[in-house]
């Protein structure tokens, strides 16, 4: 048994189409069809996401280490690498 998870649209006319890998062609297959309706925010849902997240890491901010150097594998390379410092 394999397990294929995909986000995809349902038509107008209620109809869900799912392609399958070639290697499933031509065989008889069992189908589970697990769905679950996701609409979409309103502007002020959105609004009012912001507003209730907006500050949430301010105890506890998030840094950006310092930066490694890089790997110099081929001279042209680091050629290339000095051209843009």
């Amino acid at each position: 048994m394999e397990a294929i998870k995909l986000k995809t649209h349902i038509g107008s006319d209620g109809l869900l189409k799912i392609e399958m890998p070639t290697n499933a062609a031509d065989v008889d297959a069992e189908v589970l069809v697990v769905y679950n309706v996701q609409r979409k925010r309103t502007q002020a849902e959105w609004e009012a996401f912001i507003d209730e997240t907006y500050g949430s890491l301010a105890d506890d901010p998030l840094e950006r280490p310092e930066e490694l150097a890089l790997d110099v594998r081929d001279e042209n390379v680091a050629c290339q690498a000095r051209a843009f410092l």
